[in-house]
């Protein structure tokens, strides 16, 4: 069973579902975004969590677009390109391993104070975040392609159907963080050994993340 547009069949419901699954998994899986919004709405409030969360799926939208029109295609043409890209947000993950392990090194739920930025910045800085986020690139770059099926349809729209699942998960899971934030954090503000234990949660899986990343076939 596929869905359908005009009545050309386009992506299965056993596709749209997995490419869901996949889109549920990264976002649940915690990197640059969800530490950004976290550290934001904590400190400044849900409504500048939302605003950082418009900022956040602009950068979807990008890279949306970005694939759509054949960035996939670019890195085929020159696999330098890719790769160096992979190894940078390999390295980037790793970096933010470390910096949720290092010495004096603080958990994301953990209240700071953070400069009161204006909703433009706000928005900027989710967008930035998104759009410099690895985890993000490989969704788009090398998994969405792979459930795009030639002569089912335009890979056009197939692209869009996938892009349009992602952000639409991708929206719904990071509302609710910003939403929950001040709560878990009052929650575990005051319990040191479940700070340390999410700090070293957070960084096995940033780390797993970054290997996963460097080592993946293209």
């Amino acid at each position: 069973m596929s869905g359908s547009i005009g009545g050309v069949y386009l992506i299965s419901v056993g596709s749209l579902i997995a490419f869901g699954l996949v889109s549920l998994g990264m976002v649940c899986t915690p990197g640059p975004n969800m530490i950004y919004l976290i550290s934001r709405s904590i400190t400044q409030g849900r409504k500048a969590g939302i605003v950082s969360l418009g900022g956040v799926v602009l950068g979807f939208v990008i890279y949306l677009f970005a694939t759509l029109l054949g960035l996939t295609t670019i890195f085929h043409i020159v696999p330098f390109l890719y790769t160096a890209i992979k190894w940078a947000g390999a390295a980037y993950l790793l970096w933010l391993a470390w910096n949720a392990i290092k010495p004096g090194s603080r958990s994301v739920f953990e209240v700071r104070k953070l400069t009161i930025e204006s909703p433009r910045r706000l928005f900027f800085m989710g967008f930035m975040t998104n759009l410099l986020n690895p985890k993000i690139a490989v969704l788009y770059i090398s998994l969405l392609p792979q459930f795009q099926v030639p002569g089912q349809g335009s890979l056009l729209l197939q692209g869009t159907v996938l892009g349009m699942t992602q952000i639409t998960i991708s929206l719904a899971v990071n509302l609710l963080i910003v939403f929950l934030a001040s709560r878990i954090a009052s929650l575990i503000g005051g319990r040191p050994l479940w700070l340390k234990a999410q700090r070293w949660i957070m960084s096995s899986v940033l780390t797993g993340l970054a290997f996963r990343l460097a080592f993946e076939r293209r």
